[in-house]
């Protein structure tokens, strides 16, 4: 029994040398350009430093790639993660939205962090930093609420 136990595991741990050479996904940070969320509004430093401490990695196209993400099978859900996400909102593009998206999206914004959806619940464990507070989350929709009154105002005209 021993021997079929010890062959198991080193069957595991050739498995997992194997993979860590197979189809590693590619990180992407690119630089800041002027459709970045922060820069196009003009976003406070308060406002910019919660957006990317709790959204960027997965919302943005200047993720912090942590040291596990070094690590298959790891690699492949952090990058299938961060990739869903960019597609559900990449704040590197927020200038090439139009105002009717901008508004969308800052609307869903300010519903699931309210609801704490958003940071991830499954993030927040290795990424502390993340974690928003009350007093966090009410100045983030106050901020959600004037800029998309800014929106309906430039629509307006």
């Amino acid at each position: 029994m021993k021997k079929i136990l010890r062959y198991i595991l080193l069957f595991i741990l050739f498995v997992f040398v194997v993979i860590q050479f197979i189809n590693r996904p590619e990180k992407i940070s690119e630089p800041v350009t002027e459709n970045d969320i922060i820069l196009s509004l003009n976003v406070d430093q308060e406002i910019a430093a919660m957006l990317k401490a709790s959204c960027y990695d997965c919302h943005s196209n200047q993720p912090r790639y942590p040291w596990y993400s070094n690590i298959a099978p790891l690699n492949w859900w952090i990058g299938g993660h961060i990739e869903h996400g960019r597609d559900e909102l990449n704040f590197s593009l927020w200038g090439t939205f139009t105002a009717r998206r901008r508004d969308h999206k800052l609307e869903e914004v300010a519903e699931l962090v309210e609801k704490r959806e958003m940071p991830l619940p499954n993030y927040l464990p290795m990424h502390k930093d993340a974690e928003l507070s009350d007093e966090q989350i009410e100045k983030l929709k106050k901020w959600v609420e004037a800029e998309r009154a800014n929106i309906a105002a430039e629509t307006e005209n």
